[in-house]
């Protein structure tokens, strides 16, 4: 299959998958894995392309091939003064299950992963919204401030990275940490991923070097400073084969979790 067949099949699908910003995002979706994600790679953040755009942090997405990188990248919120709170993996009803990443005017619960560049855990501190203006903490975050001038400087925050990257929450060898109640109504009435944050995702699970079977957790692209497009695609793009799929089928697990994990 061409890639620019594949770009469009991403792209429908990404269309398909946006929702009004009204709409909630989903407290688990997919399929349970019975193994655990590869470890969050170590990686240089690129520097923020414009203004008011969100750092959304790399993580391990799962799809026909397995695992799959989805590199971090800078983005556009949809609402200004929201947040980007990132997906978890988490250990539910004997498997892995993934609790999807959403927007809102706080960041909530992901399952107390550190995925680094001020999303240590718990909460976010390479920066916050202030008068309509997102504002970054350059002693976290990588900004161009000859272009960017909304910006400040704080180091204390700096000691929170507890260098850990261990990258689900709960099972054996997890984080341990639990959302609140507040937290998780938080998740249920978030705003979904746009179509842009689907669009990138949706193609590097399509393109076989981002398959952890292949690049054994170490992916060769781990951050971009703008999503996959049409017009930006991934270095050496190489499309799944029947092999990667097939290697992948016998993670699955048959049931689903009732409830978030605790």
């Amino acid at each position: 299959m061409s890639f620019s067949t594949l770009m469009r099949a991403a792209l429908a699908a990404a269309l398909f998958a946006s929702v009004p910003a009204t709409s909630s995002a989903a407290i688990f979706v997919g399929i349970g894995v019975t193994i655990a994600p590869p470890a969050i790679p170590v990686y240089v953040q690129p520097p923020c392309p414009a203004v008011n755009y969100i750092w959304e942090p790399g993580y391990w997405a799962w799809g026909p091939g397995g695992y799959y990188w989805v590199p971090g990248t800078w983005v556009a919120a949809p609402t200004l003064g929201y947040y980007w709170t990132p997906g978890y993996w988490g250990w539910n009803s004997g498997a892995y299950y993934w609790y999807p990443g959403y927007w809102g005017p706080t960041v909530g619960f992901y399952g107390g992963i550190n995925y680094g560049f001020g999303y240590f855990g718990v909460g976010y501190l390479g920066g916050g919204w202030s008068g309509g203006v997102f504002r970054y903490n350059t002693a976290i975050t990588n900004v161009n401030t000859t272009i960017i001038h909304n910006t400040y400087i704080d180091k204390t925050v700096v000691y929170k990275n507890n260098n850990n990257h261990i990258s689900y929450n709960g099972g054996h060898g997890g984080v341990v940490a639990h959302p609140t109640s507040g937290q998780v109504a938080a998740r249920q009435n978030g705003t979904r991923q746009t179509a842009e944050q689907r669009y990138h995702e949706t193609v590097a699970g399509q393109d076989r070097n981002h398959l952890a079977t292949v690049n054994h957790g170490q992916p060769h692209t781990t951050a971009v400073a703008h999503p996959y497009s049409t017009t930006h695609q991934p270095t050496h793009f190489t499309p799944l084969t029947n092999a990667d799929r097939q290697a992948a089928q016998h993670y699955v697990a048959p049931s689903h979790p009732s409830k978030p994990p605790r």
